[in-house]
């Protein structure tokens, strides 16, 4: 996240419409039912498509994002679907997620270089209470081959083998590279190159 520009998302936000659309991302929705009630913090929450989803679905909501502009659309959108949401301009580098404190902690085409995003998923595992649940897609390098969204280098995608290392303490119910079409808005159109993970912290003896 710190090497990209603050304006260039507040730019991206601020232009007419949903860049990502305003429903929420197909992976989060197939596994919903498996997420364990409470509180959630979505990272790199945007415009808030997957923060109202989680609210409409009776979660305690904090998204957080860089973006301010991206989040006041998200509490444009939480209004519109009469819910609440909370909302913090944080970057993820610096931003403490507290030990233990989240039910939920979900992910979605958050691309962060490797050095922020390391430990922002080590924080995000320490994060979750005992049972609760990380919830992560993202683009894979071979994403720059259909050139239909994510991050214009490598650098900035995941593969599951460095995440299965960034996110040790979990216990991998959903682990895997696919291929999917991805219609979520106009930033991610077409066929895609994706990781998927589901995982849940193991509950305590």
């Amino acid at each position: 996240m710190t090497e990209n520009p603050w304006h260039r998302w507040d730019e991206r936000y601020g232009r007419p419409g949903w860049a990502y659309g305003t429903e929420p991302n197909g992976f989060l929705i197939s596994v919903a039912d498996r997420l364990p009630a409470g509180r959630a913090l979505c990272l790199g929450g945007g415009e808030g498509r997957n923060a109202v989803f989680l609210a409409q679905r009776g979660f305690d909501v904090t998204a957080v994002d860089w973006s301010a502009v991206g989040l006041e659309k998200a509490q444009q959108l939480a209004v519109e679907h009469e819910v609440a949401i909370r909302t913090e301009v944080a970057d993820l580098a610096s931003f403490t997620i507290d030990s233990g404190a989240w039910d939920v902690i979900i992910s979605i085409f958050c691309h962060l270089p490797p050095g922020t995003r390391a430990p922002v998923h080590r924080a995000a595992v320490a994060g979750l209470k005992p049972g609760g649940a990380l919830v992560l897609e993202a683009y894979t390098p071979r994403q720059l081959g259909y050139g239909t969204g994510g991050p214009p280098t490598a650098d900035l995608m995941m593969t599951l083998s460095e995440l299965e290392g960034e996110l040790a303490g979990i216990d991998f119910a959903i682990a895997c590279e696919t291929e999917r079409s991805v219609g979520e808005g106009s930033c991610h159109t077409g066929r895609g190159a994706v990781v998927q993970i589901l995982g849940f912290k193991p509950s305590a003896p």
